[in-house]
């Protein structure tokens, strides 16, 4: 079977390299990472005029009518980046849900003005006590007239800080999986109150309280109460993403140990030349291959299977957080003391490979889904 890029591909791939290389290096990450913004704005916007924010969406709704494997074309590059712009949290989550479940109405409000770069969005859905379990939902939508009033707390709500507007997980009747319903909300509305911050590896999330918060019902998307389906579909997506993030981020680590092993010397000869150290890189090597084989099939799954393929992704999830602790951790050892101070690029690497282990689900959590499924 052929895995190799198609030239569209190809081409999409160098465009997002050559930012990175360019206009994306370490120190200009660490200044937008350091500083007040959620995010450098003139980046994203150069991510709409280069078409990067187009690759998620069919061409009916004004995408490129990119496929599961276009968009890991992208993540691998932004792992290697360690981009922390939001199209994983934009564009892909809430984006993502609006183009699922979105009337036509809905889609020109919103996906509109967020493929011209112009909006930002977030999706709020976990919640204290909801850990990885989707249906766990309390946050509650009344029906008031023509409205809904809205209770309830989110957290790390990715990409919460810079949101214009809110894609929210409620709960409008039922119990458990049934009574599930999403809701746009404007995050500017009263009653909304943000609490927002930097996560560990530099991106930015918030915590949302909903007190009586008035959405008209206009702003409902899908069918009420039946929404769950819809936003298992976009995490699985979304979880495809962030295990193609985490390949790129795993390769730039192995990468960078062993060009710092073949200029690092010891007792007059350069770390490399350990026979000791080879075999620690050899299985990195290793690790990373695995990776990027099972990242290829459970995308091929996805596209297959009209982006249902919960088995293949859990699959993926389990095996690629297993090799980006693995790849991390030795990237980080075969440093020394180096390997994690700020100054250094490997240590940025480590930790976003961390959060992507426990992002969407942990390690343990897509085995027992894989067993389940």
């Amino acid at each position: 079977m052929d895995f190799s890029y198609s030239e569209e591909q190809q081409l999409l791939r160098d465009s997002v390299a050559r930012f990175i290389r360019q206009d994306y290096a370490f120190e200009s990450r660490q200044q937008t990472v350091t500083g007040s913004q959620p995010f450098n704005r003139k980046h994203w916007q150069q991510f709409a005029e280069l078409g990067w924010l187009l690759v998620p969406f069919r061409e009916e709704d004004g995408g490129l009518g990119g496929s599961a494997v276009d968009l890991i074309v992208v993540m691998e590059e932004f792992g290697k980046g360690m981009v922390v712009e939001p199209l994983l949290a934009s564009v892909i989550l809430a984006g993502g849900l609006i183009a699922e479940a979105g009337n036509e109405s809905q889609k020109s409000d919103w996906l509109t003005p967020l493929i011209e770069g112009s909006l930002q969005l977030a999706f709020a859905y976990t919640e204290p006590q909801s850990r990885f379990d989707l249906s766990s939902v309390t946050t509650t939508a009344s029906e008031d007239g023509d409205a809904f009033l809205v209770d309830g707390h989110k957290t790390v709500v990715i990409n919460g800080a810079a949101a214009d507007t809110l894609v929210v997980s409620v709960r409008t009747g039922g119990q458990g999986q049934e009574g599930i319903s999403l809701l746009l909300v404007d995050a500017n509305a009263e009653g909304v109150t943000r609490t927002h911050y930097k996560t560990v590896d530099g991106h930015n999330a918030a915590e949302i309280k909903f007190n009586r918060v008035r959405v008209p019902r206009a702003n409902l998307l899908g069918t009420e109460g039946d929404a769950l389906a819809t936003i298992e579909k976009v995490i699985d997506r979304a979880t495809l993403a962030v295990c193609a993030e985490a390949v790129g981020a795993m390769e730039s680590a192995l990468e960078k140990t062993l060009e710092y092993t073949r200029t690092r010397k010891q007792f007059g000869v350069s770390l490399s030349s350990f026979q000791a150290l080879q075999h620690r890189m050899a299985d990195m090597f290793i690790e990373c291959q695995q990776a990027r084989s099972i990242l290829m099939m459970a995308a091929m799954q996805l596209d297959e299977n009209e982006g249902c393929a919960p088995r293949a992704v859990s699959a993926a999830k389990s095996r690629i957080g297993k090799a980006a602790r693995k790849v991390g951790q030795e990237a980080v050892q075969i440093h020394g003391g180096i390997g994690v101070t700020d100054e250094l690029d490997v240590a940025h690497l480590f930790k976003r490979l961390t959060s992507i282990q426990y992002l969407f689900g942990s390690t343990d959590y897509h085995t027992q889904r894989f067993i389940r499924a």
